[in-house]
């Protein structure tokens, strides 16, 4: 108390005298805020799918986060803009307060009582005033005038302190003349000034640089003034050297100053006495009362005065002036403390007042001080003669202490350091002792910013964007005091404080690691019991290093170069990968079904780890502890994947049981199951995904047996539906059943659902390749499982539309039945009404996959019930078959609904052809028919291949002859029809049709034993007129027969030639050639269909001609029904 209250004397006496001063302040708010953390959730119940589900949900959702980088909210960052400049006790200071006020505010600093106020007070008015000093600082001029004849100047400064009895002004009835100092005085006449002081001569400027620093002792601050004079300085030379430096003249001004100086010279070499007054050329002076220096000093440029009227001089001058006291009647001065310390107590003392007064529990304090401290601050560090480095140490010493019980904004500390750097390479260097103290306050702050880094995470949250802009702050203190570290003769730290904030940060990692162990998942529990809390661990872990990267990482980096994310990561995916080795070690010989699923999530989260690290660029996973921890994991994986198989089966079981087969809602066409069916394989997929078995091996045989579960749940799933729909009650004459609808709809998404979700169970390549971008055994389980939900679409539409075939029998009943005299849209309207209708109800009831699969079904359908009408009305009239001619046409237009009902390719094939080529064939004559059996044979004979064997044959016609000449080469790869293997085969040649070659018979060949390549090189000729042979149709058919001695002979193949290309029909034979054309390959093959269609339309007919085809192709069908 008694050195406080001697500080306060000391204090007490520099109010007394002070001046006015200014003070400039800043402000900057700031707030705190933080986010609350979700609870984690519990375990699912094994047997319940429900439950199950809704537990792979939320561990799903877990990961939703977890797919890419993390990118943090708007944060105050380290490439914001700069804090402002932080506040400066010593300068831009406000206005002084009165005497009165200053005296109250001190008693309320040191807390005295008025007795003890007053007795101080006292003691100060008794004691001896201070001593005082003028510290003067001559920086530089500008703007002088030119002296010399080369347009410059040589100046100097004189300056010393005048007192009032000093200060003689000679009097001049013409001129007014003011003091200045005479270099060349007579040593006879006193010297006006009590000190004088000269600075050096700066030689050809008028802008010199002087920088030079000056200290005059005051005796009364009231009276004496400071007085400075500029002169010219000028060198005696001889008349010879001046008129030598004609060539440095400069103008005419400077041409005049030159002859002065010749005269000068002159009469200085020649009639001048040795001690005549050579004075220098006047350029300015000053005259400042002490008075008017301010208490704080001033640094100011100052407008050259002459000295008298007839003086010309311009320019300015620029001093730094500082009024302080070099003794003072003080406990403390006489004890040989230094204003230096008693600086540091007073300021500490002042700022814990004003601190309290202020906000004693706010963080974002900046050290405004009111004007009353200001005001004594300022006269205390002025009178003590501290420099600017000296000041700008006081302050961080004393705020960097302070900070430390009541915190202080780090913005203001910053600032303090930044201002102590830009004064320390200017200023000399501190006094050992000072020099000591500063290197104790940058070690304690050190030391207390490394125990706040240690717990980075409890100070400096990540979701508090006011507490992450307080810790860039810090570690930009912390970067400012490596900075001064090569400046201490004393180094403060022992190590590099990179070093120190790494190790403090590991440690802290590890504190904040053992705490969260501790209180998640401690080792004393049992290894079952400490699943969940492992997970809750691990994931808190993964939630720390996305912090870690997203919002520290950057500004330890950019700040101190310190890899914090890397730091960080690497110790704490160590620690928990001991930990989990360690457990699943103990567990392997536990494992339950709760066992595995706890060690399935768990494993999941140890996997999003790795997948972050491997999501930063060029991070190598394989570098982990982590990087085989799968390996303890897969009894868990496989025995959780089957106890996923029955949970599916359950879920798909309980959803079947609660669905009414109802639409779920208006925007949707399917019902409740299908849904949950659908998010089920989906939840399915992401699990998949999430899982990521980095082992090819292993993950084959995991998602093989996945894609099979699948599969069998998507199976199992139909069957249900199936059976729900059966026990529905069906109600009587509806012929659209809605609930069949939703279920066919139900199984088109459960189709898309799962064909998804095995896409996306693709595993790592390696054991099995790919094919078709899956792996193989994926793909073919893809293929199957599509293959049969088709099936089972296709048998639910059947079902759907098994109640309309009686309908559409009816109305194509109606269209045969109708009589010719009405026309035929009005025999088609009914028909087209009824489907129109249908089809409308469907539209709305289907999806648009399941709609064109009905429209497919009753497509076929009305194909067929047309054909059997067809078949059942013979011997009608033409107009019957016109009738459904356009019929078809209107049913095609329908389908087709202007692209967007089925597609034209899809309606015009199948069914469609062979229906438009009997209406076609029942409107022909019978030798057109017969005409249209030949040419489809001549068309079939591209459509197969080498099933029945290649017959090779030559033909061509000779016009001399009007003959056509057939040539038979031989067969190959025949048919074996005989036991033994072989065959006994001939070949037959016949023209067709017949009513062209009426006259021509059939010709064979020999028969060939027991071969299937038999040769035959026989030559047939048949006399026919070549335009027969250009007729429509007009071919020749080769029968290959097989010989049997007790059985009727066997058909083994036919092929067909057309007459109309063969050499000597398109073009006649040059030269006269016998034997021309190449030889040509028929493939054999058997009568197909669209053949038979043209001989069924023959049966229907009565005439001879038909009857007689038709006997003539029966006898040759007889030989056919041995062929396989």
């Amino acid at each position: 108390m008694s050195t406080l209250l001697e500080i306060k004397s000391s204090v007490l006496r520099q109010v007394q005298v002070c001046p006015s001063f200014r003070r400039r302040t800043e402000e900057e708010p700031g707030n705190t805020s933080a986010d609350p953390q979700e609870p984690a959730t519990g375990a699912w119940k094994p047997g319940d799918g429900v439950e199950f589900f809704t537990q792979m949900r939320l561990i799903l959702k877990k990961g939703e986060g977890r797919r890419c980088l993390p990118c943090p909210e708007v944060l105050l960052r380290s490439s914001s803009p700069a804090p402002p400049e932080p506040v400066d006790p010593n300068r831009g200071l406000r206005a002084l307060t009165q005497e009165e006020a200053l005296l109250s505010y001190l008693q309320q600093v040191f807390g005295t009582s008025p007795e003890e106020h007053a007795e101080a007070i006292e003691c100060v008015k008794k004691a001896k005033a201070p001593k005082y000093a003028l510290k003067v600082s001559v920086m530089r001029a500008k703007n002088l005038l030119a002296k010399d004849p080369n347009g410059f100047s040589d100046p100097y400064c004189m300056l010393g302190i005048l007192s009032a009895s000093g200060t003689p002004r000679e009097p001049g009835p013409h001129k007014e003349q003011r003091f200045s100092f005479r270099k060349g005085a007579k040593r006879g006449s006193p010297l006006p000034a009590k000190c004088i002081q000269v600075t050096e001569v700066k030689s050809s400027t008028l802008n010199p640089v002087w920088k030079e620093h000056f200290l005059f002792e005051i005796e009364d601050v009231s009276t004496d003034q400071l007085h400075l004079d500029i002169w010219d300085h000028d060198d005696d030379v001889s008349l010879v050297e001046a008129c030598r430096k004609l060539n440095e003249v400069i103008g005419l001004k400077g041409m005049s100053r030159y002859f002065k100086q010749i005269v000068k010279s002159a009469r200085a070499n020649g009639r001048a006495g040795p001690t005549e007054d050579h004075t220098d050329d006047f350029l300015g002076c000053l005259n400042i009362p002490i008075w008017e220096v301010p208490v704080a000093g001033e640094d100011r440029w100052f407008k050259l005065e002459p000295r008298s009227s007839a003086s010309r001089v311009q320019g300015d001058c620029q001093l730094v002036l500082k009024l302080i006291t070099t003794q003072r009647d003080t406990g403390m001065s006489q004890r040989g403390r230094s204003g230096f310390l008693s600086y540091l107590l007073l300021l500490s003392r002042l700022l814990q007042f004003e601190h309290r007064a202020e906000e004693p529990n706010s963080s974002s304090w900046r050290g405004e001080l009111s004007r009353p401290a200001a005001t004594v601050l300022c006269l205390h560090g002025a009178q003590s003669n501290l420099s600017a480095l000296q000041l700008a140490v006081l302050h961080w010493q004393v705020s960097s202490r302070h900070h430390q019980t009541c915190t202080l904004d780090y913005g203001y500390l910053l600032g303090l350091l930044e201002d102590m750097q830009s004064h320390w390479e200017e200023a000399p260097s501190l006094p050992q002792e000072q020099e000591e103290s500063l290197a104790d306050s940058f070690s304690a702050f050190s030391e207390y910013a490394l125990r706040l880094l240690r717990q980075l995470r409890d100070y400096f949250p990540a979701t508090n964007s006011t507490a992450i802009h307080r810790l860039e702050l810090l570690l930009k203190c912390l970067d400012k005091l490596q900075l001064f570290q090569p400046s201490f003769e004393i180094c403060p730290f022992e190590t590099e404080l990179n070093m120190d904030i790494a190790a403090a940060l590991k440690r802290g990692n590890r504190e904040w690691y053992d705490r969260l162990l501790n209180s998640k998942s401690p080792r004393e529990q049992p290894g079952p019991q400490r699943l969940a809390g492992l997970v809750e661990l691990v994931d808190a872990i993964y939630e720390d290093l996305q912090s870690c990267y997203s919002i520290y990482a950057s500004l330890f980096h950019s700040i101190i170069k310190i890899d914090f994310f890397t730091l960080t990561f690497r110790q704490l995916e160590r620690l928990v990968a001991e930990e989990v080795w360690v457990l699943t070690e103990d567990l392997s010989p536990k494992m339950t079904l709760e066992v595995a699923s706890r060690l399935f999530e768990l494993y999941l989260s140890l996997a999003d780890i790795q997948r972050f690290w491997s999501s930063i660029l060029d991070r190598d996973s394989r570098s982990l502890a982590l990087a085989n921890i799968h390996v303890p994991f897969l009894p868990a994986v496989k025995l959780w994947l089957q106890v996923l198989r029955d949970q599916a089966k359950w879920r798909l079981q309980g959803a079947v049981d609660v669905d009414t087969l109802e639409p779920m809602d208006s925007s949707s066409k399917h019902s409740s199951s299908a849904a949950t069916a659908s998010l089920c394989f989906s939840h399915i997929q992401e699990l998949w995904a999430c899982l990521a078995w980095p082992d090819p091996a292993q993950a084959q045989g995991l998602g093989t047996q996945l894609s099979q579960d699948l599969c069998e749940a998507a199976l199992f799933y139909t069957e249900l539906l199936r059976k729900k729909v059966d026990t529905q009650p069906r109600a009587s004459g509806e012929a659209v059943s809605e609930p069949l609808c939703v279920v066919l709809n139900n199984v088109e998404l459960l189709r898309r659902a799962v064909g998804q979700a095995l896409r996306g169970l693709a595993w790592p390549e390696g054991a099995s390749g790919l094919a078709g971008g899956l792996p193989r055994p994926l793909l073919s389980c893809t293929q199957a499982l599509d293959e049969d939900l088709h099936r089972e679409a296709c048998t639910v539409t059947a079902h759907l539309t098994s109640k309309m075939v009686g309908d559409i029998r009816k109305y194509v009943q109606h269209i045969s039945l109708s009589p010719d005299s009405i026309q035929n849209d009005e025999a088609v309207a009914p028909l087209m009404k009824y489907l129109d209708e249908k089809l409308a109800l469907l539209n709305t009831l289907l999806v648009k996959e399941n709609l064109n699969r009905v429209l497919e079904a009753l497509w076929e359908l009305l194909l067929q019930a047309i054909l059997q009408a067809l078949g059942t009305n013979l011997d009608v009239s033409a107009d019957f078959y016109s009738r459904f001619h356009f019929t078809l046409e209107a049913l095609v237009t329908f389908f087709h609904a202007d692209g967007q009902g089925l597609p034209m390719e899809n309606l015009k094939d199948g069914s469609y052809k062979r229906l438009e080529e009997e209406l076609r064939l029942h409107k022909c004559s019978t030798r057109e028919c017969i005409e249209q059996y030949y040419l489809d044979k001549l068309k079939q004979r591209s459509l197969e291949q080498n099933r029945c064997g290649r017959l090779s044959v030559r033909c061509y016609y000779e016009a001399a002859e009007q003959r056509l000449v057939v040539e038979v080469l031989h067969a190959a790869d025949l048919l074996p029809l005989d036991p033994n293997g072989l065959s006994d085969p001939f070949v037959i040649v016949e023209l067709g049709p017949p009513h062209l070659f009426p006259l021509v018979h059939s010709q064979r060949t020999q028969v060939k034993s027991r071969t299937l390549h038999p040769v035959y090189d026989e030559l047939f000729y048949f006399s026919v007129p070549a335009e027969a042979c250009r007729r429509r149709g007009a071919c020749v058919l080769f029968t290959v027969m097989d010989h049997d001695w007790l059985s009727t002979n066997d058909f083994a193949g036919e092929a067909a030639l057309g007459l109309g290309s063969i050499g000597g029909i398109v073009r006649p034979q040059v030269g006269g050639s016998s034997r021309a054309g190449q030889p040509v390959t028929l493939h054999l093959r058997r009568p197909r269909a669209q053949v038979r269609s043209a001989l069924r339309m023959l049966e229907g007919r009565t005439n001879r001609e038909a009857q007689e085809f038709v006997k003539r192709l029966r006898e040759l069908e007889k030989f056919m029904e041995a062929d396989p």
